[in-house]
């Protein structure tokens, strides 16, 4: 009996819980009570979609990158990073130029002449094995000159070499000075790279400011709007008697205080764009300034999936500035540590030389005074220190900068890849927020609706209004700065890679 009665019940409520569903899916909004008055309480500058904004007053991200990269000083002072690095490997170059060189000493004293020597010599550093070329001409004549130097009176021409057999045979200072020069280059386009990287970072960062302060600048100025029209229709109403006067007086307050909001984001845009404009500059070098009238572009929200990610990521562990920057460094001191190591060996130094006199070019000159091999000068030198500490020394202190720059790129790379990752688990928390907040907008639209419609029937007030309506502007405000730290985040995603964009250097 029990069981056919519970029966009997779940049968209409079964056929009602779709009706149900429909109604709580769908819900009805109450409509006005005909013959009261309509009070101008209704909004749509809160609306998700705004009128367009004439092109001409946007003042875009590309703008903004355009002059950054074409005259910012940063961006110029740091191009001078490698003009720096090339006009220190011109210096080290120098080191393999010839050496011309030429002097001259004479002494007459009481019809004697004592000595009179000029020397000239010429001397081409070459690049293989620490050579040297030399060629000469000395003319030592005169009474007291030692026989040791004394030449011919027309006097002696001398070409041979000077070659290093222990010391400087793999690597000498010259080379090396050369060699770290050129690898100095490739840190300093890096270090270039990471300035202009990080100048644009700040202004990206100074943008989306700028372009958030507008924004809440505006939908504070649209909440002055409706609290104004709001203030004005409650009045009307009060003087007809369909409203109480306090309810003025609330809608005045509302008024008021969206005013001081709005004058305070008022110099805080002004703020905004003043800082922004620390990043504009002229052809001439000159400071500019941004225009008034200029507004923001909106966000564009690109999203960055999985393969972009996968890019930044392998762009990040293999061509990051500052990566390239250590690999340089290390590289550099790669080549200290070889010429550290050459001077542990002895200094042995050959060198040998052709004579001949200095009239060799006469045909009549015999020819055992011209160059052959019956005429010439060796010699040989040689030293070593015993104990070699100095030299030991410093191959210890360059090997341990080589392991404590080694150590230093290690934890870059991992920070770096830490780094990108974390930017790139914030873009997408980011892109889950937006679309819960998206939502959440709409249902706080509906629901002052709601309470506007409850209003003109008499059944809600104006504090539950400016409540429902606050609260609005609350979600949108939050929404924008979600927008604006989202194209932050996405330039901090690509700046920690080490790039601005991919395929751009």
């Amino acid at each position: 009996m029990r069981f056919f009665v519970l029966t009997s019940w779940l049968t209409p409520l079964a056929i009602l819980l779709p009706t149900l569903a429909a109604l709580a899916q769908t819900p009805r909004l109450p409509t006005q009570a005909p013959g009261l008055e309509p009070a101008p309480l209704q909004t749509k500058q809160l609306a998700q979609d705004r009128p367009p904004v004439d092109t001409a007053r946007i003042f875009s991200l590309q703008d903004l990158a355009e002059l950054v990269f074409a005259y910012h000083p940063v961006v110029k002072q740091a191009a001078l990073l490698s003009e720096d690095a090339r006009s220190q490997v011109q210096q080290a170059r120098g080191g393999f130029d010839p050496k011309l060189g030429s002097g001259f000493d004479r002494k007459l004293f009481g019809g004697t002449d004592y000595y009179n020597n000029w020397a000239n010599e010429l001397k081409v550093p070459l690049w293989p094995g620490g050579i040297d070329l030399k060629v000469g001409y000395d003319r030592m004549v005169g009474t007291y000159v030692n026989p040791e130097h004394r030449t011919p009176l027309n006097g002696l021409a001398v070409a041979g070499l000077s070659v290093p057999l222990g010391q400087g045979l793999l690597i000498d200072a010259r080379r090396s000075t050369l060699r770290q020069a050129k690898i100095m280059v490739d840190a300093a386009e890096a270090d270039q790279v990471k300035q202009i990287n990080a100048i644009w970072l700040e202004a990206t960062q100074a943008y989306w400011n700028w372009y958030f302060n507008y924004q809440q600048m505006l939908l504070i100025q649209e909440g002055v709007e409706l609290a104004e029209t709001r203030f004005q229709g409650t009045s009307r109403r009060a003087q007809l008697g369909d409203q109480a006067p306090i309810d003025s007086v609330e809608a005045q307050i509302t008024v008021q205080d969206r005013l001081v909001q709005f004058t305070q984001l008022q110099v805080e845009q002004q703020n905004a764009g003043l800082i922004l404009s620390n990043y504009l500059w002229t052809k001439d070098g000159q400071p500019a300034e941004l225009p008034a009238y200029a507004v923001p572009q909106l966000p564009t929200m690109r999203t960055v999936d999985s393969l972009t990610y996968e890019q930044l990521q392998d762009f990040a562990a293999n061509r990051h500035p500052t990566l390239l920057k250590l690999d340089a460094k290390i590289r550099q001191l790669g080549v200290e540590v070889r010429y550290r190591r050459e001077l542990l060996k002895p200094t042995v130094n050959v060198s040998g030389y052709l004579l001949s006199r200095g009239d060799f070019y006469r045909p009549e000159v015999p020819g055992y005074y011209d160059f052959g091999r019956d005429n010439y000068k060796v010699g040989v030198d040689f030293a070593f220190p015993l104990f070699l500490r100095k030299e030991r020394g410093k191959l210890w202190q360059t090997r341990i900068k080589v392991q404590d720059a080694t150590l230093e790129q290690q934890n870059s790379r991992r920070m770096i890849a830490n780094q990108v990752s974390a930017k790139y688990n914030t873009l997408k928390a980011y892109e889950r927020q937006l679309a819960v907040q998206e939502q959440a907008i709409v249902n706080q639209r509906i629901l002052l609706q709601a309470e506007l419609q409850k209003f003109e029937l008499g059944e809600s007030t104006i504090f539950l209004i400016n409540a429902r309506e606050s609260k609005l502007i609350e979600l949108r405000l939050k929404q924008e700065s979600m927008r604006a730290n989202y194209e932050k985040s996405l330039a901090e995603l690509y700046y920690y890679a080490g790039t601005r964009t991919l395929g751009n250097e």
